[in-house]
C-alpha cells in the first residue's frame, strides 16, 4: 500500500483547490453534473428539514443549491459548518438529506456514518454518494497511480487514518454496498438501498481530478459522456465512479 501524503490535509491548501476546479473547463462540468445528481436526489425527499453536504471542500455547490449546508472536516474557510461524519451535531430526525461527492472513502469508520444517517434523517430522507468504484479501468489507477491508499482486499470497512483526505480506501463503497451488502442491509434495516448505479469510466481521469493539469477541453465534455455511458453499458465493470443513494425508512 502507497504510503499516505498528509499534506493533503493542510487546510490552506483550499484556494488552491477552488482555482483549479474553476480553471479546469471539463472537471467544472463534471462537477456540475453531479451536482444536477444531487437537486434530482433532493426532489425525492421531504420538504422540510436540512439538506448537508458533507466534504465539501473546494467545492461550488452553493452556486447550483444555495440553501444546502456545506460541510468539511477540515476548517476550511468558506464551508457553512465543520462536521464530523461519524458524530453529526445534529438532532434526531433533523436532516432530509446528506450528499457527498468522492467523500465516503475517506470516512474511516462508516459503520459509525451509517447509524448517524439512520438516527438524523427524517423517514423518506436520502444520502446520496458518488464514490470510487474499483472497476477494470479505475484499478490500475487507483492501485498505482493515484495518491490515496485502496486496499481492494481489505476485510473490514473501518481503516487507520492518518487523516481527513490522506486517509483512504477507494475499494469502500463496494465493499459496504456490494460485496458486503447482505451485512448492510441486516445492520442498517432502516436504510434501504434504492440505487447503485456503477458510471464513469474515464472523465474524471482525463480531466486529471484536483491535479493541475487536465487532458480534455471543455468543450470535449458531452462527446466524453456519451463515450463513458456507452462504456458503461457494455458492462458496469468498466466504471470508475458509482452512485449510490439510500433511503430513510
Amino acid at each position: 500500500m502507497k504510503a499516505p501524503d498528509q499534506t493533503l490535509d493542510d487546510p490552506d491548501r483550499i484556494d488552491d483547490i477552488r482555482r483549479i476546479i474553476q480553471r479546469k473547463a471539463f472537471l467544472r462540468r463534471f462537477y456540475e453534473e453531479v451536482y444536477a445528481h444531487y437537486a434530482a436526489c433532493l426532489a425525492r425527499c421531504p420538504g422540510d428539514g436540512v439538506a448537508v453536504e458533507l466534504g465539501s471542500g473546494g467545492g461550488f455547490v452553493k452556486q447550483v443549491i444555495p440553501d444546502i449546508v456545506t460541510s468539511d472536516t477540515i476548517p476550511y474557510a468558506g464551508i457553512d459548518r465543520v462536521i464530523d461524519a461519524t458524530d453529526m451535531a445534529f438532532a434526531d430526525g433533523e436532516l432530509r438529506a446528506i450528499l457527498m461527492l468522492n467523500v465516503f472513502h475517506h470516512v474511516p469508520d462508516v459503520a459509525a456514518f451509517l447509524r448517524e444517517a439512520e438516527r438524523c434523517l427524517r423517514p423518506g430522507g436520502r444520502v446520496f454518494i458518488y464514490d470510487q468504484y474499483p472497476g477494470w479501468i479505475s484499478k490500475p489507477i487507483l492501485s498505482g497511480g493515484h495518491h490515496e491508499p485502496f486496499v481492494p482486499d481489505a476485510a473490514e470497512w473501518q481503516f487507520a487514518s492518518t487523516g481527513p483526505l490522506s486517509g483512504a480506501n477507494g475499494a469502500l463503497a463496494w465493499f459496504v454496498f456490494e460485496r458486503d451488502r447482505g451485512r448492510f442491509e441486516r445492520e442498517y434495516p432502516h436504510l434501504r438501498l434504492e440505487r447503485y448505479e456503477p458510471c464513469a469510466p474515464l472523465r474524471y481521469w482525463v480531466a486529471g481530478g484536483l491535479k493541475s493539469w487536465s487532458l480534455a477541453p471543455g468543450w470535449a465534455f458531452g462527446a466524453a459522456t456519451a463515450l463513458d455511458r456507452a462504456l458503461t453499458r457494455l458492462t458496469p465493470r468498466l466504471a470508475s465512479f458509482v452512485e449510490i443513494e439510500l433511503v430513510r425508512e
